[in-house]
């Protein structure tokens, strides 16, 4: 038994070593960069030259005599035209040699082709063998010089990506048009141009065993709070996996609670809705390869705001809230209300309408219960089949569907017309507030089954569990439900209604104590006052 243990044991230590190494955090400790231009070449291809796509380009430079160098890039990563006329030609054309001695011997070769060789705009030295391969698979050009412990590395990505274009998961009426894309620069550009403020910090830092991939933390120093900069930077440097391929992945391992209903960790496509949070202290977390950002602290007020509310006169964007406010209490609690009334409490409903429902459900087999949530899974199913099929088809899954269902079931006798109509006004409700789609959907039919049970009772007990539930939730240290619970009178001018700009003060206090001023105290827009206009004239 232990002679066959012994032999597992040294056959999977052997598989192991037949493995391409990891790349870890202290690769470089191993493998460092060599004078020996042969050992990099060869360092560097145990860990990249057993892949098609990994260029390896070698070549002799003249100084006073010959010089092995050798570049080193990853094909469809890099602009080729850029390597070949701003590093291959000059270093074998245009490299100057009056930084040499007559005995051969050179000052500083990789400070001379940096400074009057390259015409490249970014590059910069690394010492180990990491370092470049990280370099490397980001798509920048590694440049290898015979005698020379460190490797130039050179910047040039070039890669097909999707233009900027307007997001389709937050169309506006009024507003910028534009949103994030997938590639990292470009999303920083896109703030950039929003907020033109030196004290806009980008931080990047690379995590995934595997995939390396980039994140970058963006924050305004001076009005984000410093805590809760270092708790992202903390949570971030937990996250041990092998891949991140989206920023859910990260949203994932950093939020507060993973196990509520309820998003802790906002995430928005559009640069001024980013630009926004930002400026009202929170930080943002971009990961490459994905459009949608990520913002922390998040309340649940954010639900009931959409950009354009800042853009448009308060009163109607007011107004608008309160619709979604509304929206949601329907969303959630219609069903549950139907099948209390119906099953428990017949003598809330008045008598003519009660009469016509009695009507309606002659001859139906199932209780109202079942009916609900008959209703409710085939919405849900409809519902998904229109968004997984192409965009043309899924609408008209999606609508035929709904109709030929609804009609076929109550001419069946399955479902009344009444429960087909509370589903269809609950399913239209409860894509007013997209961001809240996953927690209505389940606390629906969590609502409809504790309705069954108690009728209207359940319900209030299940509305109590959920607002001691919203009560306890924490973001990043922020109250979930501020400003409502604790209650924060600056910040319910922009809760459920939205004041005036001119009102809007100072920046959410649970978020940012720290500059939580952002305009005047005397910018209400009028005309000069009568005296002034007196002693002018």
């Amino acid at each position: 038994m232990f002679i066959k243990l012994r032999k597992y044991l040294s056959f999977k230590a052997k598989q192991k070593q037949l493995t391409v190494p990891e790349i870890s955090k202290h690769l470089g400790d191993t493998y460092t960069i060599q004078k020996n231009i042969e050992i990099n070449e060869m360092n560097l291809k145990k860990f990249l030259g057993k892949s098609e796509d990994i260029v390896f380009r070698e070549f002799e430079i003249l100084t006073i005599k010959q010089t092995k160098v050798f570049i080193c890039f990853i094909n469809g990563l890099v602009n080729t035209q850029v390597i070949n006329e701003c590093i291959v030609k000059p270093l074998i054309d245009d490299l100057p040699n009056d930084k040499y001695d007559n005995n051969g011997a050179h000052h500083d070769l990789i400070k001379t082709i940096k400074d009057r060789t390259l015409s490249v705009a970014d590059l910069k030295e690394a010492q180990s063998m990491d370092q470049v391969i990280d370099a490397v698979l980001s798509g920048e050009t590694a440049l290898f010089i015979d005698g020379n412990h460190s490797a130039i590395l050179i910047s040039t990505q070039s890669f097909e990506s999707r233009n900027v274009e307007e997001p389709e998961t937050e169309t506006v009426i009024r507003g910028p048009r534009e949103g994030f894309v997938e590639t990292l620069q470009v999303n920083t550009a896109l703030i950039r141009r929003k907020i033109k403020n030196p004290n806009l910090i980008f931080e990047k830092l690379i995590l995934g065993r595997q995939t390396r991939t980039t994140i970058c933390i963006g924050y305004i120093e001076g009005i984000a709070n410093q805590k809760i900069i270092q708790e992202v930077k903390s949570r971030l440097n937990r996250i041990d996996t092998d891949s991140i391929l989206e920023s859910g992945y990260i949203e994932q391992f950093i939020e507060d609670h993973p196990f509520s209903l309820f998003n802790t960790i906002g995430n928005s496509e559009k640069p001024d809705k980013v630009a926004a949070k930002l400026l009202e202290g929170r930080v943002a977390i971009l990961c490459d390869g994905t459009p949608f950002v990520l913002t922390v602290p998040y309340l649940f007020i954010e639900n009931m705001q959409v950009s354009e509310d800042y853009y448009s006169r308060p009163l109607f964007q007011s107004f608008s809230r309160l619709l979604r406010t509304v929206a949601f209490f329907i969303a959630i609690l219609t069903p549950a209300l139907y099948v209390a009334l119906t099953t428990f409490h017949q003598e809330m409903i008045p008598t003519v309408l009660l009469t016509t429902m009695a009507a309606s459900r002659e001859g139906i087999p199932f209780p109202a219960f079942v009916e609900a949530v008959l209703m409710g899974v085939t919405f849900e199913i409809l519902t998904e089949a229109g968004v997984r099929m192409p965009r043309a088809i899924g609408q008209a899954v999606t609508i035929v569907g709904a109709l030929v269902v609804g009609e076929a079931a109550v001419q069946a006798g399955i479902v009344s017309s009444p429960m087909v109509i509370v589903m269809a006004v609950t399913g239209i409700t409860g894509f007013v507030i997209p961001s809240l789609r996953e927690f209505t959907v389940i606390f629906r039919f969590i609502l409809i089954a504790l309705a069954a049970m108690f009728g209207v009772f359940g319900i209030l007990i299940g509305l109590f569990f959920l607002l001691g539930h919203l009560c306890s939730l924490r973001s990043f240290g922020s109250p979930y439900l501020d400003p409502i619970a604790p209650v924060m009178w600056n910040g319910l001018k922009d809760s459920f209604i939205r004041a005036p700009l001119w009102m809007l003060k100072f920046r959410p206090r649970s978020i940012t104590w720290r500059d939580s001023k952002r305009q005047g105290l005397f910018v209400k827009p009028g005309p000069e006052n009568s005296t002034q206009s007196g002693e002018e004239n």
